[in-house]
């Protein structure tokens, strides 16, 4: 139960008159009336605050602090002590305890401590839950796919993470070059760190030096105080350097010498300041090309590819749009409060068979319009967008990239026939020139979710 306060006192006339002092404060009050009894109700109820004696039988309150540390969340503990030393108290502290009071207790001063802690708790348990917001959101477990292709980029990702290595993601726009980024960043120690995106096509080429490395208060019209560039803002973090063949070439070479040197000077500025930033660029070009035509300096294409990671446009794994459509439509529907939790084969078919030029942006895009229109259960073809509902899968054909896992290869082939027959076995079996029973046997050995 959230906002409970355990109090523990051998002596139950102690017990009682910290039990009524508190309850004013609104809180749901437990009592244990000795250290045996207190472990129990830690191992069995929910606490956010302890506050116990020290002087007990048995198990005294230093035993109970030691407890209470080891629990996860571990609940903030105030301490009693009617020796009036400082020693008992300073003990206490040191083994982890929140606060101390000393007896006879004042019961205001202990409703502020009580207080205290609790919002300390609160404040815990806001930055767990947003770590765990973040690890859900950025962790490689939301990184779906089953094409080899993508796994071995995730495997990738996760040996280079911890690294302090610069990475140039490139791939076709919507292909979800920043949400890599995005992983890299919060699965390496930087993690609790900032991560800050530049998109510097949207930037002109005098306001980009203000914005990566920040100006002095006069430093052009305008400047009427000092402002942080986003390098200095992402110091011990990641800056996220999107679209970067955009960047003039007056700021590559720039660019360039701060990734050499870790040192700028804020526009207008006469003094370096050193950061710790590391960088991963994306790019929907091809940088190389850049290069040749004279567009990109070549000494800061190098400084960038130090690791290089190429993602692969939609059409070219289409056997992962199945499980992004799952995971798109549960995402809309829990968000719109919609009852949509299937789509029809045919329906899937069309997706399948769509190019997606817009890559997993555009299909991102599509599901989120059609979930939100949806006043049924199941997505059929009429519920999507015209465009996909003119998508011709009359070719009926099947296409992967050379070198995928055959028990892969396999599994997408009986999954698309079995959306070309609209989900009959019988029919998918006798296209796949197998009994049905043999069908049976596949589906099961593969992992195929026919509904």
């Amino acid at each position: 139960m959230a906002n409970t306060v355990l109090i523990v006192d051998d002596n139950p006339d102690n017990l009682k008159s910290l039990e009524l002092g508190l309850s004013r404060l609104e809180y749901h009050i437990l009592t244990a009336d000795g250290g045996p009894a207190a472990l129990e109700r830690l191992k069995n109820d929910d606490v956010d605050v302890v506050i116990t004696d020290l002087k007990m039988p048995e198990i005294d309150g230093m035993e109970v602090l030691r407890f209470a540390g080891q629990l996860t969340p571990p609940p903030d503990v105030i301490v009693l002590t009617a020796y009036g030393t400082v020693e008992s108290a300073v003990n206490a502290m040191k083994q982890g305890a929140y606060d101390y009071l000393g007896k006879p207790v004042n019961i205001n001063e202990l409703r502020v401590k009580v207080d205290k802690a609790m919002a300390h708790q609160s404040l815990l348990q806001e930055n767990i839950y947003l770590h765990t917001q973040i690890d859900k959101r950025y962790g490689f477990e939301e990184m779906i796919a089953e094409t080899q292709e993508m796994q071995n980029i995730f495997e990738q990702v996760r040996l280079i993470a911890k690294s302090k290595a610069t990475v140039l993601i490139s791939g076709e726009s919507g292909t979800g070059k920043e949400l890599l980024a995005k992983a890299i960043h919060y699965n390496s120690p930087r993690g609790k760190n900032r991560f800050l995106p530049v998109h510097c096509a949207a930037l002109t080429e005098t306001l980009i030096e203000s914005e990566l490395f920040g100006h002095e208060r006069g430093a052009f019209t305008g400047a009427v105080s000092r402002k942080q560039g986003r390098f200095e803002l992402a110091s011990g973090g990641t800056l996220f350097l999107d679209e970067i063949a955009d960047i003039p070439p007056s700021m590559q070479v720039k660019l360039l010498r701060v990734l050499e040197t870790k040192e700028f000077m804020r526009v207008g500025g006469v003094t370096s300041i050193h950061v710790d930033v590391r960088i991963i660029a994306a790019t929907n070009r091809n940088l190389q090309e850049e290069v040749d035509e004279g567009r990109f300096r070549e000494d800061l294409f190098y400084r960038l590819k130090v690791i290089v990671f190429e993602l692969p446009p939609l059409r070219n794994r289409k056997a992962d749009i199945p499980i992004l459509v799952k995971k798109f439509v549960d995402e809309f529907a829990r968000e719109n409060q919609k009852p949509v939790h299937s789509i029809s084969h045919k329906a899937m078919a069309r997706l399948i068979a769509y190019h997606w030029p817009g890559n997993i942006r555009e299909l991102r895009n599509c599901i989120e319009n059609t979930v939100v229109f949806l006043d049924k259960d199941t997505i059929d073809v009429e519920d999507l967008p015209p465009n996909l509902q003119e998508t011709d899968t009359s070719s009926d054909t099947f296409s992967m990239p050379v070198g995928q896992p055959l028990e892969l290869i396999e599994k997408q082939y009986i999954q698309q026939t079995l959306m070309i027959v609209d989900g009959n076995r019988t029919k998918a079996a006798q296209l796949l020139g197998i009994s049905r029973r043999t069908l049976q046997r596949k589906l099961k050995e593969l992992g195929i979710d026919t509904g």
